[in-house]
């Protein structure tokens, strides 16, 4: 029965891809010196599984990178080789052409056959030029007696590779070796079911080996070497007997306890021995670490979708059972009391399996300030907390790009040169911080560093220059600021790779809009620049404060509101031609009137009668005016571009418990459009 590997293809390159990462984030902790063993067993192992997996799915190419890539890195585990900025380079760049090699595959499209010829040269070439010759295993030196003072071990060890074993990308000599490096080994290899020269195939096993290793090790140090070549070999391992002195010689075999695959080349029999449970042949399956599985998101939104429907129904029935009297309808009232309490614990449930820790995102910047802080010679510590805090799978797909355009200006435009930090008494490393932690009910991810901080009178002056404000015109530090999310806007003097041309931070602004959050900005000359992002915990649903208008309902972003207040008459003062506005902790705000920009017929159109609701967007507040207050409640959003069309000043819309549908408010849309009327 032949087996359609292409069914398997999405789990191998997505466990190659997260493979990847582990990867580059270990080589970006190794030290130049000798490296930490777990750190280089970590970078060997991701290495050696996606060459077997390569291998495997026939895709040749990879698996020839990865096998130059595995030599060096062999010889770094065996110690003759040093990690050297040179090195470090090399393994980093080999993470980036094999993402670039399993994506061209993944696409089938075409692999850029000379950028990874000329990056294996360069492998090849660092390999030959090490200054200490590869230890070779001690095949043939005499075995050392087993004192009973030291208690070394005597072993003897049956490897009967699979045919498929070389295919899979395993080299039995290099297990050899690493056997070699921990204790005196002895080699006899069984070459009985070898073909004919014209009956070999270069990619099976035919070979079989023997082995008697003496010196302090244990049966599962010897496991561990072999666990690379697990389920591709049949191992067998035994103690020697204790009268051999100096672990005699293999003694005369017995049949095997283990039945041999027809595949399999035969071995001499052997006394009775412990057997390796061996692993059956696999390949990528849908599950991930132990405990878990995986599943796709298009799933998890079914299921999201669902629970929204549940809610909306849930909210229904209450409503309705509070119009019911009689014997049982506390009863009835009861149980959809417990059916509320049911469907948020179901809700929340089912949020947190889209639920995805924010060092998923944290992970890409390591690299990315290594690299940064080369080419443009600064020092950067990178630090992080709260990795941990979790938010929304889409919400986290979509943060990244805002999060990698901070982080490049904290170094480019924020953290000064090494002398220049050295004349202002600072320490030649300037540091960079990113912070998420839960706030209410919302995300804040920060982007601080330590650095000169924003130039006020430069952005000022770019501002003026730019004719965006008035040669006279007095702003405030917070309004200053603002001025860098405007589109095209830089300030820097010239336009490199990195930075210049005035398209980071309103893009910035704009994708954090998207995401239903809301940017901030604090600076402080000499002393470094924060950059706050708040975002909603989910883009599914959202918590907000239920407003009427007429007889329509709204309902308003908590993460928007400000404050809520009532306004008397002499609070407002009306301009001509500018609308009224009204003094707002010592500013003054305009104020817009949500009736008639939906063109509703208010219950009152005085503002005193009224309500106004302090909200910002895009760094500017505003009063909206509406007739009640209602109440807070978390809602389900749903789409309106998928069914009808883009509104401006809707971000979408909810079912509410009588029925019927109420339109959520898209706070910086609104203030844009009020804008254009009042310029109008």
């Amino acid at each position: 029965m032949t087996v359609d590997l292409t069914q398997f293809h999405d789990a191998f390159f997505e466990e190659s891809f997260e493979a990847l990462d582990a990867m580059e984030a270990a080589l970006l902790k190794l030290d130049v010196g000798a490296p930490e063993p777990e750190l280089i067993n970590t970078i060997f192992r991701v290495a050696h599984s996606i060459k077997g997996g390569s291998a495997t799915f026939g895709f040749s190419e990879i698996a020839s990178f990865t096998h130059s890539l595995e030599t060096l890195l062999d010889e770094l585990r065996s110690g003759t080789m040093q990690v050297t900025p040179e090195v470090s380079d090399l393994l980093l760049k080999s993470v980036d052409v094999l993402r670039a090699m399993l994506r061209s595959v993944q696409a089938t499209r075409p692999i850029d056959a000379q950028l990874v010829s000329d990056l294996q040269f360069d492998l090849e070439v660092v390999i030959a030029r090490k200054n200490t010759p590869l230890a070779a295993p001690a095949r043939e030196a005499p075995a050392t007696p087993c004192a009973e003072d030291d208690t070394p071990s005597c072993w003897q060890v049956r490897f009967r590779p699979y045919r498929e074993l070389l295919a899979r990308g395993n080299d039995p000599l290099r297990l050899f070796r690493e056997l070699g490096g921990l204790a005196e080994v002895r080699v006899q290899i069984d070459a009985q079911n070898l073909p004919s020269l014209a009956d070999i195939q270069p990619q099976d096993c035919h070979l079989a080996w023997t082995l008697e290793v003496n010196g302090r090790i244990s049966e599962e140090q010897i496991r561990q070497v072999f666990d690379w070549a697990e389920g591709d070999c049949e191992l067998l391992i035994q103690r020697a007997p204790a009268e051999h002195p100096g672990c005699a010689p293999v003694p005369a075999a017995a049949p095997n306890p283990t039945p041999a695959r027809d595949d399999a080349p035969a071995a001499p029999a052997s006394t009775p021995v412990v057997e390796a449970p061996a692993k059956p042949e696999s390949t990528p399956s849908a599950l991930g670490d132990s405990g878990s599985i995986r599943v796709s998101v298009e799933k998890i939104d079914e299921l999201m979708n669902t629970v929204g429907e549940l809610v909306i129904t849930q909210a229904m029935l209450s409503q309705l059972g509070g119009r019911f009297d009689g014997p049982q309808a506390e009863q009835l009232r009861a149980g959809l009391d417990q059916l509320e309490r049911n469907m948020r614990e179901l809700q929340e449930s089912v949020m947190r399996v889209r639920m995805l820790p924010i060092s998923f995102v944290f992970s890409r910047f390591p690299r990315m300030v290594r690299d940064m802080a080369h080419r443009l010679g600064k020092q950067i510590e990178l630090k992080f907390s709260g990795e941990q805090t979790e938010l929304d799978k889409t919400v986290l797909e979509k943060i990244g790009d805002p999060l990698v355009h901070l982080v490049r200006n904290c170094i480019d435009h924020g953290i000064e040169p090494p002398e220049k930090r050295a004349a202002a008494g600072k320490s030649a490393a300037g540091t960079v911080h990113l912070d998420a932690s839960h706030r209410g009910g919302n995300i804040a991810v920060e982007v601080s560093d330590d650095g000169g901080g924003l130039d006020k009178s430069r952005i000022l002056a770019k501002a003026r220059d730019r004719g965006l404000v008035g040669p006279n015109d007095v702003l405030s530090d917070a309004e200053i600021y603002e001025l860098i999310f405007l589109p095209g806007f830089s300030t820097a003097e010239k336009t490199t790779d990195l930075s210049g041309r005035g398209v980071g931070m309103d893009v910035v602004r704009r994708n954090v809009k998207e995401l239903g959050g809301k940017i901030e900005v604090g600076s402080e000359s000499g002393r470094g620049s924060r950059f706050t992002i708040t975002l909603p915990l989910t883009l599914a649903i959202v918590d907000g404060q239920s407003v009427a208008v007429g007889t329509e309902t709204y309902i308003v972003p908590l993460i928007s509101i400000v404050e809520s207040l009532q306004l008397k008459d002499a609070q407002v003062t009306r301009l001509s031609g500018q609308g009224e506005v009204f003094s707002f902790r010592g500013d003054y705000l305009p104020i817009i009137r949500m009736h008639s920009l939906f063109g509703v017929d208010p219950r009152t159109r005085a503002l005193a009668e009224g309500l106004v609701v302090v909200v910002e967007g895009d760094g500017r507040r505003v009063g909206l005016f509406v007739d009640d207050l209602l109440g807070q409640q978390q809602v389900v959003i749903k789409s309106l571009e998928a069914n009808y069309g883009h509104i401006d000043g809707v971000s979408g819309a909810t079912i509410l418990g009588d029925g019927s549908v109420a339109l959520i408010v898209d706070v910086p849309g609104l203030i844009h459009i009020a804008s254009l009327r009042a310029a109008a």
